[in-house]
C-alpha cells in the first residue's frame, strides 16, 4: 500500500465531496423526519449501512467476527454511537439543520479534552488550549443566538445536538484508549452500526412509542437512502481509504468545512435563517477545532 506524504488534487476533491456529503446529511435528516419518526429513522440508517458494510467486507474478505478481545469494548462503542444518533436525530426535530450541524461538529474539541485525560501521548498544549477557548466562545455565541429566537424551542434541539456531539467524542476517545485502536476500521465501524441497528429501533418503540410506520413519499425515501448509502456507507468507506493512503493529520483539517457546508445547504435548500451571530459562531468553532487538531511542528 502506497502512503503519500501530501494531499494531491484527487485527495482534495474527494475530501471536499465528503465534507459536502456530511454537511448535507443534516438536511436529509430534516426531510426524512417528515415521513418517519426520528429515532426509528436513525435505526433504519444503521440497519441499511450495516448490511452494506457486511457485504463489502465479505466481498473483500475482511474478517469481522474473529476473537480478538474487543467484543465488550465494541458493544460499549456501539451503545455510545446509538446514543449519539438518538440525540442528533431527535434534536433535529426541534432545531434547524443549519444550527444542528454547528453543534454536532463541536465533537473534535470534546475529543481533545477526553484524549488529554485518557489517551497517552495526546496532551493539550498552549495552542490546543487556545483552540478550545475559541471553540467554546463559538458555542456560547451559538447558544446566545438560539436564546434570541422567537420561540426558543430551537434551544432544546441545540442542547440535544451538542449532547450528541459529546457522545460522538466519547466514542472516539473510547476507541483510541481501548483495544479497538488495534482493530481494522471496518470492524470498529461494524460494531457501531451493528449495535445501533438493534438498540435504536427498540428504543424508538419501547422508550419513545414511535410507530413503525413510513410515509413513502419520494423526498422521504430519497433522504433516507442518501443517509444509508452515501453517508453511512460510501463516505465512511471512502474516509477509511483516504486514511490508509494519506497523512491523517492533513486529512482532519478538512472536516472543519462540514458545518460550513451544513449552514449553506440549510439556507439554500430549506430556506433556514442564518444570522450573523451564527456565522460568527461557525467561524470561531472551525478556527478553534483547527488549532486543537493542528499537528505540532517538527523540530
Amino acid at each position: 500500500m502506497i502512503q503519500r506524504n501530501a494531499l494531491d488534487r484527487t485527495a482534495v476533491v474527494i475530501l471536499l465531496l465528503c465534507c459536502a456529503c456530511w454537511g448535507l446529511s443534516q438536511i436529509a435528516i430534516k426531510i426524512a423526519n417528515a415521513g418517519i419518526s426520528p429515532v426509528l429513522q436513525a435505526g433504519l440508517r444503521s440497519i441499511g449501512a450495516a448490511v452494506l458494510l457486511l457485504a463489502w467486507c465479505r466481498m473483500h474478505r475482511i474478517p469481522l467476527f474473529g476473537r480478538d478481545g474487543t467484543l465488550w469494548w465494541g458493544i460499549a462503542a456501539g451503545l455510545l454511537f446509538a446514543l449519539e444518533f438518538l440525540l442528533v436525530y431527535w434534536g433535529l426535530s426541534y432545531t434547524t439543520a443549519s444550527r444542528g450541524v454547528v453543534f454536532v461538529y463541536t465533537s473534535p474539541f470534546v475529543v481533545a479534552l477526553g484524549a488529554h485525560a485518557f489517551v497517552a501521548n495526546d496532551r493539550l498544549t498552549r495552542l490546543r488550549l487556545l483552540g478550545l477557548c475559541a471553540a467554546f466562545a463559538g458555542l456560547l455565541l451559538a447558544f446566545a443566538d438560539s436564546l434570541r429566537l422567537p420561540s426558543r424551542i430551537e434551544l432544546v434541539g441545540d442542547v440535544m445536538c451538542f449532547a450528541g456531539a459529546i457522545a460522538w467524542g466519547a466514542t472516539t476517545v473510547l476507541i483510541k484508549a481501548s483495544p479497538l485502536a488495534r482493530c481494522r476500521p471496518e470492524k470498529t465501524l461494524f460494531y457501531q452500526l451493528g449495535v445501533s441497528a438493534i438498540v435504536l429501533p427498540a428504543a424508538a418503540r419501547l422508550l419513545f412509542g414511535e410507530p413503525f410506520a413510513l410515509v413513502p413519499t419520494a423526498p422521504v425515501l430519497l433522504a433516507l437512502g442518501y443517509q444509508i448509502v452515501l453517508v453511512a456507507f460510501v463516505s465512511y468507506a471512502t474516509w477509511f481509504w483516504l486514511v490508509a493512503h494519506y497523512p491523517a493529520s492533513r486529512l482532519s483539517a478538512f472536516s472543519f468545512l462540514t458545518p460550513v457546508f451544513g449552514v449553506v445547504f440549510g439556507a439554500l435548500l430549506l430556506q433556514e435563517t442564518v444570522t450573523p451571530l451564527l456565522i460568527a459562531a461557525v467561524a470561531l468553532i472551525c478556527a478553534g477545532i483547527y488549532l486543537v487538531n493542528r499537528p505540532a511542528r517538527q523540530a
